[in-house]
């Protein structure tokens, strides 16, 4: 859904919408040509993937391999609050492991900066530890294990 800007007098998306089509058009389609309509080439992503910003040439390289190990992704944006040119989300992730056809699902939160129909800056939070648990490269209970000083492995 468009809306008129009344700050700027141009057509923008809602922040909402552009964060559903990010997940739809990236995350679920695998469209990876929307990654440079919906982030500026300098933008930077943050906690992702622990102590690496992650810019669109990153992003182009995540996606594949992520739904490379999955099918039939779905995002559910759980909650969404705007702030002039901020906007947070809590989403799930529901998806089939496509090694064994189990239902996995996964939470997460991205804070992100908007420049009109672009996001500049985001901020990233995902439980991969409970989804790598859920489709077995993890073993069950993880962070349990790593609270109690056993190493995971060893």
């Amino acid at each position: 859904m468009l809306r008129r800007s009344l700050n700027r007098g141009d057509d923008i998306m809602d922040k909402r919408q552009l964060l559903e089509d990010w997940y739809q058009r990236v995350w679920i389609n695998g469209d990876l040509d929307a990654i440079d309509e919906l982030f500026t080439p300098d933008t930077q992503a943050a906690g992702v993937i622990p102590e690496m910003q992650m810019g669109p040439d990153e992003f182009r390289e995540l996606v594949p391999m992520f739904l490379n190990m999955v099918e039939n992704p779905t995002v559910s944006l759980d909650m969404v609050m705007e702030d002039g040119d901020w906007a947070s989300a809590l989403y799930s992730m529901r998806v089939t492991d496509a090694a064994t056809g189990k239902p996995v699902m996964g939470t997460g939160q991205l804070f992100a900066r908007f420049d009109g129909d672009k996001m500049v800056e985001t901020y990233n939070s995902f439980d991969f530890m409970s989804f790598f648990e859920q489709i077995g490269l993890l073993p069950e209970q993880s962070l349990a294990l790593c609270l109690t000083g056993q190493r995971i492995g060893a």
